[in-house]
């Protein structure tokens, strides 16, 4: 094992650069209850990039540095600066989770040594990881780090969503980028927990890929007949909750807009305001950094809000959490599986053809880095 960590650090200096490097250090001591995780595999998840990334131009990217040791940089326009004011001239570590072998425990932990986990801690771009014992994840034998490295943010999105749907009272749900991983994950649980899913993709290519994992309500939203085919899956289904992963534009007045048009069809008396039928969109990515833009298609009786995991795990028992966990152990390679369109090694990450390519965050082009190369 190296006596020396390496990890990639994101900065965006005062002056208007973002800078992403490899920093070297000397391998920490560990508390008794602490392991050592040799990262085998880490997943560049959408929202790695707003902090890896921020709001730079990639336009200007270059690289300096050496082979081992690339620097890359690009310009962050002075208008945008402000956005990311608190984080100006520190060399932060990114990487919300992976996975990888346990080389190294405290005396309280030594029973991890040699297993594959994964972890979900932040700074996983990087060659080691040091957690506590009681957050890995012990992956089933046989499971490889590439397998297990996206077995936290992804599954357990997926099912807080639906434990968000049952804890509202809702049945049915509606969701955008909905050809991504996460995408596909949620058409898999929906089909297995019976649950209604309309999906909302951008191209016939995406409408393809989930028509064949079995998906029955899949919109185009670029076709003509988009908004009205969405008001018919959800006069359907009865869906009353959105996610969105867009977040910008007109997309989710949208979907309230066609709520509240399958609502008014069951209406049985015209109210000037609209049904009485709540209708809730919860925003949980930015994939578009526009205003989010409503119309008065939706009614009065309508709510638009942020969603992210960890606030809806913090409303959670830790017996829901721990039987979440269980499940998404239980279908890592089958509901919960992730694919990825290449691996990359730490510096191969700092090239700029690389970040471009991970930067566009296009759907099914998700990439995995494996900092052991």
């Amino acid at each position: 094992m190296s006596t020396e960590n390496l990890e990639l650090r994101s900065c965006i200096t005062s002056a208007g650069q973002l800078e992403l490097s490899l920093v070297a250090s000397a391998l920490a001591p560990l508390q008794p209850d602490e392991v050592r995780v040799r990262v085998e595999a880490t997943p560049i998840n959408p929202s790695d990039l707003a902090l890896l990334l921020g709001p730079a131009d990639l336009a200007t990217a270059a690289v300096g540095g050496t082979p081992e040791r690339p620097i890359f940089t690009a310009t962050v326009p002075a208008e945008r600066l402000p956005t990311v004011a608190a984080r100006l001239d520190q060399a932060l570590p990114v990487g919300i989770e992976g996975a990888g072998v346990v080389v190294e425990a405290g005396e309280a932990a030594r029973a991890l040594v040699g297993k594959t986990v994964a972890v979900a801690g932040g700074g996983m771009f990087a060659r080691y990881h040091v957690a506590r014992a009681h957050a890995c994840l012990v992956l089933p034998a046989g499971t490889t780090p590439a397998q297990g490295a996206a077995a936290y943010v992804n599954p357990m999105t997926v099912l807080a969503m639906l434990e968000t749907m049952r804890r509202e009272g809702h049945t049915a749900l509606v969701h955008t980028a909905a050809a991504s991983n996460l995408g596909q994950m949620l058409v898999r649980a929906c089909a297995q927990d019976a649950v209604p899913l309309i999906n909302i993709v951008r191209s016939a290519e995406q409408v393809a890929i989930l028509r064949a994992l079995g998906a029955t309500h899949v919109l185009d939203s670029t076709t003509p007949s988009f908004r009205a085919d969405l008001v018919e899956a959800i006069a359907t289904t009865g869906a009353t909750l959105g996610f969105d992963a867009i977040g910008g534009g007109p997309l989710a007045g949208q979907i309230l807009g066609a709520m509240e048009v399958a609502a008014s069809r069951r209406a049985t008396r015209y109210d000037r305001y609209g049904t009485s039928v709540h209708k809730q969109v919860y925003i949980y990515g930015r994939l578009d950094l526009r205003p989010t833009a409503l119309d008065a298609s939706a009614g009065f009786a309508w709510g638009v809000g942020g969603w992210l995991l960890n606030h809806a795990l913090a409303r959670s028992t830790p017996e829901v959490i721990g039987g979440l966990r269980a499940r998404v152990l239980a279908e890592l390679t089958t509901t919960f599986a992730s694919h990825f369109a290449a691996t990359l090694s730490l510096a191969e990450a700092l090239q700029p053809d690389a970040v471009r390519m991970y930067g566009r965050r296009a759907t099914g082009a998700k990439y995995l880095i494996d900092p052991s190369r």
